[in-house]
């Protein structure tokens, strides 16, 4: 997400380093571009003009053109500016000892509401342990109401359905006195859209709001949509009252100006990303984060996060106990592989390193896609052996390759290619001694990992020669 802004903006923030003394002149000249940027990132005109006002204001000011390190204070002022623009702190959402709790979800037809529905139910069902009863209340919409009841049985999670009610009111009632009498305290209804914004639609709205009185009316909107996401939700705001925004499709958003606009137009947070198609694919907003992806310094927490919630512990000691010992196998390996794509994709992954780590380069879409299908191959190879062989690579004679290579669809040179610079991994993994994810992530970035290039076996030979000549 953020690609094009991000790429243009960390430009301008280099340029603006690299000089040996920062001027007024300087620092005019990365406003009008970094102005510029965001106003190809479709960032509301206002929001912009706003933003690099303070900006300036901040950079001029005495503090930072007096200080040992003007560069960089000019940084920490866009940084500041920009967690503003986004939203300042984290907003979750609130709820009350009142049973239930009703979450509205509104929108426009075809911003993903119902899917978003399922992914925020088992969101608050997996962190927050909260006892959850779906609705939908779209009447209107050919199959909505099916829609949502195999989003909940896929997620595991129960919904009201009463299929010979066919008025969103009663729906609602009925819902409302079902959680009562069950225990249900939160009830997320997915309210009816339209391909664009009526008179009848809101006034639906408007009285589900008042038999529910929802704790929380959640708009849902199509990143991808720049500035009519950002009008409709400012038309839904001031018809129904939001306390919050969550946005869809972010994963695909380069542009990034619904995010950068919705906060500061509509007053009103956005509280959770939806960044993938799968059920698990929602995260929680924090401006200082994005902020930190968009300015190349990386999201280490929230990659922390993920490995935390996703990387066994106890097997990640085992690993490292391993390591020690010279003794990663091929199985090991496979956990590990299993272990980082359960992380998410490779692009979302990197997207959280800070770019220095990368050497400032730029990992393509491309590069990425490609990337994970030769993790994919590489497992297939080392499904095909027999446990033995992937315990003790040395056992893998001519014969033996050449029977893999027809069980994994592969070639024999790819799985010799695999081979080797496994064999040349090892070698690295024993000298890092962060274990897990650190291993894997070194060898990621060094370009050891099989499959990935040579990277890893370059490294090797130059620390052989270096200890031939000691």
């Amino acid at each position: 997400m953020f690609e094009a802004l991000s790429d243009k903006l960390k430009k301008v923030l280099k340029d603006l380093r690299g000089q040996g003394r920062v001027t007024e002149a300087h620092i005019e000249a990365a406003m009008r571009e970094i102005r510029i940027a965001l106003l190809e990132a479709d960032v509301n005109y206002k929001v912009v003009k706003s933003f690099i006002d303070r900006v300036k204001e901040k950079a001029l000011g005495q503090d930072v053109m007096g200080s040992l390190s003007p560069a960089q204070q000019v940084v920490k002022v866009v940084y500041d500016e920009m967690v503003e623009m986004l939203g300042g702190t984290s907003t979750q959402l609130l709820f009350t000892k009142r049973i239930p709790n009703v979450v509205m979800m509104v929108g426009l037809q075809g911003s993903g509401k119902t899917t978003t529905t399922g992914k925020l139910a088992r969101l608050l069902a997996d962190t927050q342990k909260r006892r959850l009863l779906l609705l939908s209340v779209d009447v209107y919409r050919p199959a909505a109401r099916q829609q949502l009841s195999i989003i909940a049985q896929a997620i595991g999670q129960p919904v009201f359905e009463a299929p010979e009610v066919s008025d969103p009111l009663e729906l609602c009632r009925r819902a409302m006195r079902e959680c009562e009498l069950t225990g249900y305290d939160t009830l997320i209804i997915d309210t009816a859209g339209r391909l664009h914004i009526d008179e009848e639609l809101m006034v639906e709205l408007q009285q589900i709001k008042r038999d529910t009185q929802p704790a929380e009316i959640l708009y849902i909107a199509d990143a991808m949509t720049g500035q009519d996401a950002v009008r409709s939700a400012q038309e839904f705001h001031e018809r129904v009252g939001l306390t919050g925004v969550i946005l869809t499709k972010m994963e695909g958003d380069t542009r990034g100006g619904a995010a950068l606009s919705i906060k500061e137009v509509t007053g009103q947070p956005i509280k959770f990303i939806g960044v993938g198609e799968r059920y698990d694919a929602i995260e929680s907003f924090y401006p200082d984060r994005i902020a930190q992806r968009i300015l190349g310094m990386g999201d280490v927490l929230s990659l922390i996060e993920k490995v935390q919630a996703e990387v066994d512990q106890e097997k990640a000691i085992e690993l490292q106990q391993k390591l020690a010992r010279d003794k990663f196998s091929l199985e090991d390996f496979r956990d590990q592989l299993r272990q980082m794509r359960r992380l998410g994709s490779l692009d979302k992954l990197l997207d959280m390193l800070p770019s220095n780590l990368l050497g400032g380069l730029r990992v393509t879409p491309e590069q990425t896609a490609e990337m994970e299908n030769k993790l994919k191959l590489t497992e297939a190879i080392i499904n095909s052996m027999t446990p033995a062989e992937r315990r003790d690579h040395t056992l893998l004679n001519a014969s033996r390759r050449k029977r893999i290579a027809r069980g994994s669809g592969t070639a024999v040179q790819d799985v010799n290619q695999m081979i080797n610079e496994y064999t040349e991994m090892r070698k690295m993994m024993r000298m890092m001694t962060s274990g897990g994810l650190g291993g894997m992530m070194g060898g990621l970035v060094g370009g050891g990992v099989p499959g990935f290039g040579s990277g890893g076996r370059r490294k090797a030979t130059k620390r052989r020669k270096k200890k031939k000549k000691r």
